[in-house]
């Protein structure tokens, strides 16, 4: 089995470094200069115990990755990129080959299933950051993070079995869960706070609570469940996270969004799935909905993080419940 890793940022480039230190077959899809940097000098890999360049292949298209049968394609793109990766990735494989989103959201899966039958879903707990082209930190030892996955919508087979298999023989605690959908509309909860992080530099008790009771009661009113906060804890307790030395955590992928200066967010697929849900059922969401405005508007402009303070998110969230 050889592992495509589209998309070879923070989580993309931590998979696929772990699973080639252990012996596993890997080719990273990747772009711009961060490509150039890992084809001219190798993927530098860091964590509190390892600093290495690694020679792993990397190409920039699927195109250039001569898929087959023997190959499991992992989504690690954020999810505002996964229809146009979709696109480019049907164009140069079989509609059979394994898709396998690890991403947050809840809309990869669907996305992917229109083109491709073996689609499975992997839910993210792993503290990686991506802010230099060629590098990507690991903030975690023991276990390098969790990545549930099940083949979507709802059971587990060989071949996810496999792959877990050298997730967890690679540093990752990986389970096949054929409940995964569970665990990711779970993780959504926690990933509505990535934009109001992104734009204020620090979250809200306060915010975070409005964000999370809109998503509960979308889930109510659509029938969805989710697992509970002591399943979640439970998931993520395994997780040691750490200091790396030379290396500060700033923060989740939104955040690293914008300190790139990418010019997109990932805020139409977390806050925005949540508006969606609220208007489909009648769910009256506006903390999401401004959220994904600001979100959206800090990558569109490329404003600094912290362009806005929390009384700023507080008071546009009022003035649209009233």
């Amino acid at each position: 089995m050889r592992f495509v890793i589209y998309g070879a940022g923070g989580i993309g480039g931590t998979i696929g470094a772990r699973l080639f230190q252990h012996g596993h077959d890997v080719l990273l899809i990747a772009r711009g200069a961060h490509l150039a940097a890992i084809k001219e000098r190798g993927l530098r890999f860091v964590s509190a115990t390892i600093d290495e360049r690694l020679p792993i292949p990397a190409v920039a298209h699927p195109r250039e990755a001569n898929l087959d049968e023997y190959d499991v394609v992992i989504l690690c793109m954020k999810s505002q990129h996964t229809e146009s990766a979709l696109r480019d990735l049907i164009q140069s494989s079989p509609s059979n080959t394994p898709v396998v989103c690890c991403q947050n959201g809840v809309a990869n899966e669907r996305m992917a299933l229109r083109r491709f039958a073996n689609v499975y879903g992997m839910v993210v707990l792993l503290p990686a950051e991506h802010l230099e082209p060629g590098e990507v930190v690991n903030f975690a030892e023991d276990s390098a993070g969790v990545l549930d996955a099940g083949r979507y919508p709802n059971s587990v087979d060989v071949m996810i079995g496999e792959v877990t298999a050298a997730l967890n023989n690679s540093g990752f605690s990986a389970i096949a869960d054929p409940n995964i959908m569970r665990q990711k509309y779970a993780k959504l909860l926690n990933n509505l706070n990535n934009a109001v992080q992104a734009a204020c530099g620090e979250g809200s008790a306060d915010i975070a609570k409005q964000l999370r009771d809109e998503a509960l009661a979308c889930y109510a009113a659509a029938g969805i469940d989710c697992a509970s906060s002591e399943e979640t804890r439970g998931r993520r307790r395994g997780i040691r996270g750490t200091s790396v030395p030379g290396f500060t955590r700033n923060g989740g992928s939104s955040m690293q969004s914008v300190m790139r200066g990418t010019g997109d967010i990932e805020a139409d697929y977390l806050n925005g799935e949540i508006v969606q849900l609220g208007r489909l059922h009648g769910i009256q969401t506006p903390a999401n909905g401004v959220v994904q405005q600001v979100g959206n508007r800090m990558a569109r402009d490329r404003l600094d993080v912290g362009a806005y303070t929390l009384d700023d998110l507080e008071s546009l969230i009022q003035s649209e419940t009233h």
